[in-house]
């Protein structure tokens, strides 16, 4: 069950609740208006074998992270032929839709936001994490994927690594939302915390102060989206 955290941060898990279908498509709806959320989303897209029905939004940009099976996505009438760890950046108005080739399900996670103007680009929407280079802060590295280089001006999509041990606690000027790829640890809002694990899904107020805990022994990576865009190097401590 979904935990409410100091001033409105929430934790939930990826397969929470009953999911909507669609064909071959699952939606889990982790993070939107109906649980608080302002502007920006997370769903998990679980994308069972065969060609999934088509994607668009009309007045949003989406994007998208593989987080395991391989497919070829559509967008538009370009096909990519992606694997895990991969950033996709599907612009207002766009066609997507998922040919999964394969025997096993191929699960996305997915975050939308409101798309005022968006910046031409000749880059392809399809951006690998093993291509981007990994920027320090303190003791920890991100690692951007989606941003203004590939057309987004409104979002920012990010994985972080983050070692063992708890950072100050900090606050931001945008509202973000958190999906933890691996590693164990707490999630902190002001005084109240929760525990959070691969799958953990996480909601964060503008403004809220917070912190991400490892409380385990290796690295705890977590995959952020965040709106208004920017760098996921700023932070203000409380």
């Amino acid at each position: 069950m979904a935990v409410v955290l100091e001033g409105g941060c929430r934790v939930s898990t990826m397969n929470e609740g009953e999911p909507r279908v669609s064909g071959s498509l699952k939606i889990w709806d982790q993070i939107g208006k109906a649980t608080g959320a302002k502007a920006i989303s997370l769903r998990v897209l679980e994308f069972g074998p065969g060609t999934s029905p088509v994607l668009s939004h009309r007045e949003s940009d989406e994007v998208l992270y593989l987080l395991d099976g391989n497919c070829n996505v559509v967008i538009g009438e370009d096909k990519y032929d992606v694997g895990p760890e991969t950033g996709v950046y599907l612009r207002p108005g766009q066609t997507l839709r998922v040919e999964n080739n394969g025997a096993d399900v191929v699960r996305f996670i997915s975050s939308q936001s409101p798309a005022e103007t968006v910046k031409p680009s000749e880059l392809p929407p399809i951006v690998k994490l093993s291509d981007r280079r990994a920027l320090p802060t303190a003791d920890r590295w991100y690692r951007v994927l989606v941003d203004d280089e590939i057309g987004s001006e409104q979002v920012t999509q990010f994985v972080g690594s983050i070692p063992p041990g708890r950072a100050p606690d900090h606050f931001h000027e945008y509202e973000e939302v958190l999906f933890i790829l691996r590693g164990e640890g707490r999630m902190w809002a002001g005084e109240t915390n929760t525990p959070i694990a691969p799958g953990s899904c996480v909601y964060l107020p503008r403004g809220q102060v917070h912190c991400v805990e490892n409380t385990g022994t290796g690295e705890l990576r977590l995959l952020g989206v965040f709106y208004p865009a920017g760098s996921p190097a700023v932070r203000y401590e409380a």
